[in-house]
């Protein structure tokens, strides 16, 4: 259906399926159709000015899509078990979730979880080589007594909430607000161009830049703290694993960056040009730091055309064919 409101989508196509599965203690919760469904037509420029003075708000629907500040409502006009809500900020931006006033019957069966990322037909982003904590540590449980009232922050600059409300009535008011992020890991970009600087300083972590598109990606320049220290006596290993500090390019049609196909790394310093096409779905710049240096890799990306890729025979489209 079409969304008619000043948020991130200018459409969301027929995403109408959240199911949940037990695992031990913890309920896991995806959505099973594709993420190209939730966002491929991601629109940054229907924004909506506020001033400060201001508050957006709105109704919610059963499945929404939100990237602008303000208060949100959703109630229930009739059983809506199977519901999910993302949220989208900007490269340099956390989301804050506050939970002003909450109606569900969470003893009957209701649910209002908070998920730190995105999770899609079981495809996670962050997946979980780049996310501190574990799957079942990264949903919130609003029905908790201790969180209601309170304020939860994402670790990048994506989250989603799923709900089922199951009485007519019900429902929930949350206030979205998105916070600075000094120095941005993971991310999923609303738009399918633009320009980035990630910078690790000193951490051991993992951090990829999502696109949901098919892109051209070109990186201007990459430091790699090992490759410029004195002390390196001989030539890194091939490849660049064992190196501990790199940057890889992958593609593919889900959303986890760890189920997608390798398709370049770079694990040595310059500044200059490189340039990549990327015919999948979904493109991912991923840096892996030792947390030994500071490492910074500077890229712009824009929009790649494949039905002119066809045309001029560029085999573009291969590599996203489905692993065995």
């Amino acid at each position: 259906y079409s969304v008619d409101t000043p948020d991130a989508c200018t459409h969301i196509k027929d995403l109408s399926s959240v199911s949940d599965r037990s695992q031990g203690e913890s309920r896991y919760i995806q959505v099973k159709k594709s993420p190209a469904d939730a966002m491929f037509l991601l629109n940054s420029d229907v924004k909506r000015e506020l001033s400060e003075e201001q508050i957006y708000r709105r109704s919610l629907r059963c499945i929404d899509m939100l990237s602008i500040d303000g208060q949100f409502t959703f109630k229930a006009d009739r059983p809506q078990l199977h519901c999910a809500l993302f949220i989208i900020g900007d490269p340099e931006e956390f989301v804050t979730i506050e939970y002003n006033f909450v109606n569900i019957d969470c003893l009957g069966g209701d649910i209002l979880k908070v998920f730190d990322g995105w999770i899609i037909k079981g495809e996670k982003f962050p997946s979980s080589l780049d996310h501190p904590l574990s799957t079942g540590e990264r949903y919130t449980d609003i029905c908790d007594l201790n969180n209601m009232g309170s304020i939860t922050r994402s670790s990048q600059n994506v989250a989603m909430i799923f709900f089922r409300v199951q009485e007519p009535g019900n429902g929930f008011t949350l206030t979205i607000r998105k916070t600075p992020n000094l120095f941005p890991c993971n991310a999923i970009s609303q738009s399918p161009s633009g320009q980035f600087t990630m910078i690790i300083p000193h951490q051991h972590r993992n951090c990829s830049f999502s696109i949901i598109y098919p892109v051209v990606i070109k990186i201007s320049d990459l430091t790699l703290g090992h490759f410029n220290e004195l002390q390196l006596k001989k030539p890194p290993p091939r490849g660049c694993g064992g190196t501990g500090d790199f940057v890889e390019l992958l593609g593919g049609a889900g959303l986890d960056p760890s189920k997608m196909f390798p398709l370049a790394d770079l694990c040595h310093s310059f500044h200059g040009s490189a340039q990549m096409k990327i015919g999948c779905d979904n493109s991912v710049l991923r840096m892996v730091s030792s947390g030994k240096f500071i490492n910074r890799v500077t890229f712009e990306y824009s929009q790649l055309d494949r039905q002119k890729e066809k045309q001029e025979d560029n085999s573009v489209e291969e590599v996203c064919s489905p692993i065995d």
